[in-house]
């Protein structure tokens, strides 16, 4: 009889652990969907979000993927059918095509939040340029965030190589400017020559009538980045 009562007693002691832990996965679970949802929702609203609204979603959503926290909105089934109609991103990222590189990831944001940009050395030519503006004042976009990031390759190529021949001399030859004023300062000079062209390549994004129109009426603004590829930290460069 004790043994049958020892029995009992550990089927329902298991039974209730099995529940306890099922209710804890549940509500877990419950509570992940509910700040996605809160999340999704604020975002969907990017016609109402300001410029400065737009930057704070992107650096949340950066601090989150630092911290391990993500929780990769937008990347449902249910998601993929609703942009299929139609795009409406909150931000444009122009970034380097570097596969270390991944602005959604990054972010933490899904599909149709980002409007993105990316070649070597996230140099803004003519053909960037007109694909930001398209991303403002076409698709809506509050806000563009020019982003450089550490051990640049093609930030290197332009260091070592100086001016240059091949197609590759129409990337290096859009950062040499940022490594003569790198020069100037003191410190690493790769380091100087990433934070240079990105307020560089910043600054021929502001040589848009359209873009800078967007920004003189408070509709767009436009920040520099730094991406940290052994922390996953984004820092902004002014």
């Amino acid at each position: 009889m004790k043994n049958i009562a020892r029995r009992n007693f550990l089927k329902y002691t298991a039974a209730s652990i099995g529940t306890a832990s099922l209710i804890t996965a549940t509500h877990n679970i419950n509570s992940a969907s509910a700040r996605e949802k809160n999340l999704t929702a604020r975002v969907n609203n990017y016609a109402d979000m300001s410029p400065d609204e737009a930057i704070s979603e992107l650096m949340n959503g950066n601090k989150r993927f630092v911290e391990q926290k993500s929780i990769n909105p937008n990347q449902s089934r249910l998601r993929l059918a609703e942009v299929a109609e139609g795009q409406a991103p909150f931000a444009c990222i122009l970034t380097c095509s570097d596969s270390r590189v991944a602005p959604e990831i990054v972010f933490d944001r899904g599909l149709g939040d980002l409007f993105v940009v990316r070649d070597a050395g996230n140099i803004a030519t003519s053909g960037e340029i007109g694909s930001l503006e398209y991303g403002v004042s076409v698709l809506g976009a509050k806000a563009i965030v020019v982003m450089g990031h550490k051990n640049c390759g093609a930030v290197q190529a332009a260091i070592k190589l100086g001016s240059t021949s091949g197609f590759i001399a129409s990337i290096v030859n859009e950062i040499l400017p940022a490594v003569e004023m790198a020069k100037e300062k003191d410190g690493e000079l790769i380091q100087n020559t990433i934070t240079a062209n990105i307020l560089l390549q910043k600054s021929k994004v502001q040589t848009s009538p359209i873009i800078s129109q967007l920004v003189k009426e408070n509709k767009v603004k436009i920040i520099g980045a730094y991406y940290d590829l052994e922390t996953g930290k984004v820092d902004l460069v002014s």
